[in-house]
């Protein structure tokens, strides 16, 4: 979503860096620059003024003009004034003093309400809670079903309402949760198309009747300035506690997400970034206003790291990898944990320096898709041919072609490639035995 704004900022930054020394007039020139961009990703233009002003004020303060680290220090100043304008810091869910902790879900119908309460339910569950949906939304058709769907792929129960008395039902099922083991509550509230009296009407009897520590509204963030003004509906008529940005993996210019904080004054508590049911982050403003700035965001990366590889599992394969003794086998489970961190175009912007490498792709899909060709191949063969390839002689390599639905040369060609990484690797590891390169985080050398 932010990719534009990201390049616009980092050639604004990199041809300010590019000066001996930052003059009056460069400044002006990069905040000038920095306001287009903020302006053109649909950011409030109030809060464009606000923060232009506040790193104009601050760059005077801290006597960038004429400094020869008065570049850095520019992009230091803007940082530090994105992630105020974030909200500063994460804000964690709330807390219950006696059990369950009650979660309502509310936003207009498209937001992707439903399919939050579910990646919420997983978060919660990875942390070692036990979570109990509610589907209270009656209205839109199937909602109900595909909360039923997405909580039973979860292993997550889910007790559904009459349309009738929908805040009496919603009420008698947290009554029953602590009965039942479960120590959080989320409710899925119904939607419309647009704020109307009886939509709120109906979310403030459920509100009234469940009391929730946490009222997390859902906005979509394609939506651009109507998401800011949906937010200030809403919050206008209900104790909104956080919101939830979802869709932040589009194409969307993205200005809404930076302003709504801002606007609303209600913290942003999850990012929804992808369909799957893993895909909601934490929001942390100074990650995102360093992936905003090209600076990468490392933490995300090392957590969702922890996340989905095993470091015990990871230390073994990596012995075997500076040993010359990882096989086909190891390299397709590496490849398994490597997808379920995400897209290979998405894990590059988060390492400092290599969102140009990213950028550099032909096509976003194309690592994607070399990863699912590697993984044909190798699913392809016998576990013997896994483990030693050089039994694959020319009939065995036609077979696992045929298989794999891709040429004998395409084999051959992974076969050459895996060898090479292997002899290198050997090297590699030989050396650092014998101490003549630095230990490495992670290498068990």
């Amino acid at each position: 979503m932010f990719e534009q704004l990201s390049d616009r900022l980092t050639a604004t930054f990199e041809k300010l860096q590019g000066r001996a020394r930052v003059t009056d007039a460069d400044l002006d020139e990069a905040l000038r620059d920095v306001r287009v961009a903020l302006l053109e990703a649909d950011v409030n233009f109030k809060i464009v003024r606000q923060l232009v002003a506040t790193v104009r004020e601050r760059a005077i303060g801290e006597k960038v003009l004429e400094s020869i680290t008065g570049a850095q220090t520019v992009v230091k100043i803007v940082h530090d004034a994105l992630v105020e304008m974030l909200g500063g810091e994460a804000v964690p869910l709330a807390t219950a003093d006696k059990p369950p902790l009650v979660i309502a879900l509310v936003g207009l119908q498209g937001s992707g309400k439903t399919t939050t309460v579910a990646k919420l339910a997983n978060v919660l569950r990875k942390q070692g809670h036990h979570p109990l949906l509610v589907a209270a939304d009656v209205h839109r058709p199937a909602a109900v079903d595909q909360l039923q769907s997405l909580g039973k792929s979860l292993g997550v129960p889910v007790r559904t309402v009459s349309a009738e008395r929908v805040a009496d039902d919603v009420a008698a099922a947290i009554k029953g949760a602590t009965a039942e083991g479960r120590d959080t509550v989320i409710v899925d509230t119904a939607g419309r198309l647009h704020v109307d009296a009886a939509m709120m009407q109906e979310v403030e009897a459920i509100i009234r009747s469940a009391a929730p520590q946490e009222v997390l509204l859902a906005v979509d963030a394609m939506t651009g300035q109507d998401a800011v003004e949906a937010a200030s509906a809403f919050k206008a008529r209900l104790p909104i506690t956080g919101l939830v940005l979802t869709k932040v993996d589009s194409d969307a210019r993205g200005g809404a997400a930076l302003s709504i904080r801002a606007a609303t004054g209600v913290p942003v508590k999850f990012l929804g970034t992808s369909e799957r049911l893993d895909g909601l982050e934490v929001f942390h403003p100074d990650r995102l206003a360093a992936r905003i700035l090209g600076m990468g965001d490392i933490l995300t990366l090392v957590e969702r790291a922890q996340e989905h590889v095993d470091e015990k599992e990871a230390e073994a394969q990596a012995r075997k990898l500076l040993e010359a003794r990882f096989t086909f086998d190891d390299f397709y489970k590496q490849l398994q944990q490597v997808k379920k961190m995400g897209p290979i175009g998405d894990l590059l912007k988060m390492m400092p320096g290599m969102g140009g490498l990213a950028k550099q792709l032909p096509d976003p899909q194309q690592a994607e898709r070399q990863m699912t060709t590697i993984e044909a191949i190798i699913s392809s063969m016998t576990m013997q041919e896994r483990r030693d390839p050089a039994i694959l002689n020319g009939s065995r390599r036609k077979r696992i072609a045929n298989g794999s639905g891709v040429t004998v040369s395409e084999v051959n060609a992974l076969l050459k490639q895996f060898k090479e990484m292997q002899n290198l690797m050997k090297q590699f590891g030989a050396m650092a035995k014998r101490g003549k390169l630095p230990k490495l985080p992670g290498m068990p050398f």
